[in-house]
């Protein structure tokens, strides 16, 4: 079977050919450009994965470092707040021994058998020092008589007087 085509029809199967090759071009350059534009938005997005990754590790690491500075700094803190009342502390201790040596009203006159052994600012400090001396550490009696007379002071080994300081009396 023979079949009769015109010219004018075979023209326009060859332009129809023409034309789907064409199309089949630009479909396959298209497709290559989709195929290629993928793998960068793969890649993209792996890479883009990996930052996210990154950035997850380094925040975890900053909360924890925050909360270890954050008990370093309440505990610096507390230091400090226990510094300040040892400095207060300090400072009220100092006051209260300035104003006890400022105001001495008396020395301890310390005597052995009635003659002048040593003076002493307090009454403890004569006593340590007799102790030292070798009298008795109890059974101690203090006199406020100015002067005894010789005789009867001369009876007691050990004796300790207060004198008043700073001036007349």
């Amino acid at each position: 079977m023979i079949a009769i085509v015109r010219t004018r029809t075979l023209r326009a199967l060859r332009d129809d050919v023409t034309d789907a090759e064409a199309a089949t071009t630009v479909a396959r350059a298209e497709a290559a450009h989709h195929q290629q534009s993928s793998e960068l938005s793969a890649d993209f997005a792996i890479r883009a994965e990996n930052a996210l990754e990154t950035q997850r590790a380094r925040l975890v690491q900053a909360i924890a470092d925050a909360a270890r500075l954050e008990g370093e700094l309440e505990t610096l803190r507390a230091e400090s707040l226990l510094d300040t009342e040892d400095r207060q502390a300090l400072r009220t201790l100092l006051r209260v021994t300035r104003k006890q040596n400022a105001r001495a009203e008396f020395v301890y006159v310390l005597f052995r058998s009635g003659e002048l052994h040593s003076v002493h600012a307090s009454l403890d400090a004569a006593q340590i020092a007799a102790e030292a001396e070798g009298a008795a550490r109890d059974g101690w009696t203090t006199s406020t008589a100015c002067c005894a007379t010789p005789a009867a002071a001369a009876e007691i080994p050990w004796s300790i007087r207060p004198v008043p300081l700073g001036g007349t009396r």
